[in-house]
């Protein structure tokens, strides 16, 4: 109720405060709260946050000369406006201990933006180019530039729903097309089909009748299924499958379960097929993470890591047989490694994994997340690249790889992880959207980044895409979700977006479970992925009065 008190009482002008939080190494590290944070402040109201108090503008770390990243952030924001009149924010870049970047002398971080939405990052400038006009901790702007941006930054909650009042219809089919209007606290809306009950119309009388109808969201609670990582739907022939990182067995063999309905798949005593065994004389002894579902060229495979005797996973693909069964090891061809161009395999010492796939307008891709020295003073960080295949043979890579991105921001370099993973993407209205993972796989401060680019474009050039620079789902997203991560997507049954993901139950808890929700989508079109089963449609019941002008056999 504060978030919708406090936009009553704008008046022509509010005030932005721009701030970094302190650090707390038990559930707000410095890789947090060393990032630019806004609040806002009507006339005679109390500061009400950006994005639930979770920092915006992150600073990137710096590469150093042996390819390892040394995290920084920020320190001393500050806001103010720009000669072009749009808002300029700044602040001291610091290291990961908050002492002064020694690199940054003399110098300021610097973002401009015109909405307080989306921002354009200048890197490092002079200090006193931006300090000669005076800058300050709080801006006034704008009332409505301030509520445009509070509400953007706010949780998106569901706020109404209509049918139209009269409709004609001559069938039951007739009705089944008359759908509800639902209506969202950011301005967005969308259309879902309604359970009517036709059943009670004598549509062979004429006449004006009232008809109930029923609206339901489907939903899941959380958690699922508990001791599963990087979770993946898939609907294949009329069934619904699910597989995963199976942690309750050391992730070691690959688990497939079959159901008629995505519920189903989480049901109580659902039996696990194991389609991919251990197997030392195959070289598949460790490490079977992220398996996914793609149909490539018109045939199913699966994507997946896998490691022999000695720990290093590499990305593979096993193609599913013609007439093979999905649940039967025996429905499966040989796992193939991917290779490079040049026939040579994907990598030698570093590891490979979390490989997927898109097909764009410019092209089929598969993007994988690689990594050099894990776990030594040079551990380079685990980072996203893509390269271009033939569907004809997918683990034939046909192009060089390309660095997409590197896990620069203090939401993915944090409290000593150097995460950039788990990518999945989707395609609407013209965007590829990829969502990929940063910080600890199994802690609190697992999150989704997001790339997006135009579906036509070359998306071998790092030019094409554009990286978020905040974090679009985290543990501050949705109360009692921690680390939610490691994500796919999937249509459901009513044709609506679903992301399914792990995360924990606690914020202490290392214990991965997987989550299903509703992707929404804003006013503007992009998705949003932190609506929680209380904020959506759950049911509602809604009527309408039904004009039957005659039988449609007459």
């Amino acid at each position: 109720m504060k978030q919708k008190d406090s936009l009553r009482e704008f008046t022509r002008q509010a005030k932005i405060h721009v701030y970094t939080r302190p650090v707390d190494p038990d559930c707000y590290p410095a890789g947090l709260a060393n990032s630019v944070h806004l609040s806002c402040m009507a006339e005679n109201a109390q500061p009400v946050p950006f994005n639930k108090n979770y920092g915006i503008l992150f600073a990137e770390g710096r590469i150093a000369p042996d390819n390892t990243i040394v995290p920084l952030g920020v320190r001393n924001p500050g806001i103010f406006r720009l000669p072009d009149g749009k808002i300029g924010i700044c602040g001291e870049r610091v290291l990961e201990n908050g002492e002064t970047d020694p690199s940054g002398s003399g110098k300021l971080l610097l973002w401009a933006t015109r909405d307080l939405i989306h921002f354009e990052s200048a890197g490092m400038v002079n200090r006193e180019s931006v300090t000669s006009g005076g800058i300050s901790d709080t801006l006034s702007v704008d009332a409505a530039l301030a509520e445009k941006a509070l509400r953007y930054w706010a949780p998106i909650i569901y706020t109404g729903i209509s049918v139209p009042e009269t409709v004609h219809a001559r069938s039951p089919l007739d009705l089944e097309t008359i759908q509800a209007y639902l209506t969202y606290s950011d301005g967005s809306a969308r259309r879902k089909k309604v359970r009517w009950a036709a059943e009670s119309i004598p549509f062979d009388k004429p006449g004006i009748y009232t008809v109930k109808g029923t609206v339901r969201q489907q939903h899941f609670r959380f958690p699922l299924a508990k001791g599963y990582g990087d979770p993946v739907i898939f609907p294949w022939e009329g069934k619904w499958y699910y597989i995963s990182t199976n942690d309750n067995l050391n992730d070691i063999g690959l688990y497939l379960r079959e159901a008629d309905t995505v519920h189903d798949l989480f049901a109580k005593g659902v039996q696990e097929h194991l389609i991919l065994p251990f197997s030392p004389e195959r070289g598949f002894e460790q490490t079977f993470w992220a398996p996914e579902f793609h149909v490539i060229g018109g045939e199913l495979y699966i994507l997946f890591a896998v490691s022999g005797h000695t720990w290093g996973p590499q990305c593979h693909m096993m193609k599913r047989k013609r007439t093979g069964k999905m649940t039967d090891e025996d429905g499966w061809e040989n796992p193939i490694r991917v290779v490079r161009k040049d026939g040579t395999p994907l990598a030698e010492g570093p590891i490979t994994l979390d490989m997927t796939f898109i097909r764009a307008k410019s092209g089929s891709y598969v993007i994988w997340s690689y990594r050099e020295h894990i776990g030594t003073p040079l551990d380079s960080g685990s980072m996203l690249y893509i390269a271009s295949i033939d569907e004809r043979e997918p683990w034939h890579l046909t192009s060089a790889p390309v660095l997409l991105t590197r896990p620069l921001y203090g939401w993915e370099n944090v409290e000593g992880t150097i995460n950039n993973e788990g990518p999945y993407a989707f395609e609407k209205s013209g965007m590829v959207y990829v969502t990929y993972s940063g910080g600890s796989a199994n802690r609190y401060t697992y999150a989704l980044g997001l790339l997006t680019a135009d579906t036509d474009s070359n998306l071998l050039d790092p030019r094409s895409w554009t990286k978020s620079i905040t974090p679009v789902l985290t543990f501050y997203s949705v109360d009692g979700e921690y680390g939610p991560g490691h994500n796919s997507f999937f249509t459901n049954e009513e044709d609506e977006l679903m992301i399914a993901y792990h995360g924990e139950t606690d914020l202490r808890e290392t214990l991965r479970c997987n989550g299903i929700r509703r992707v929404h989508f804003r006013k503007d079109g992009t998705p949003f992925f932190g609506m929680s089963v209380c904020e959506d449609l759950i049911e509602e019941t809604v009527t309408t009065t039904v004009i039957v002008e005659g039988s449609p056999n007459k």
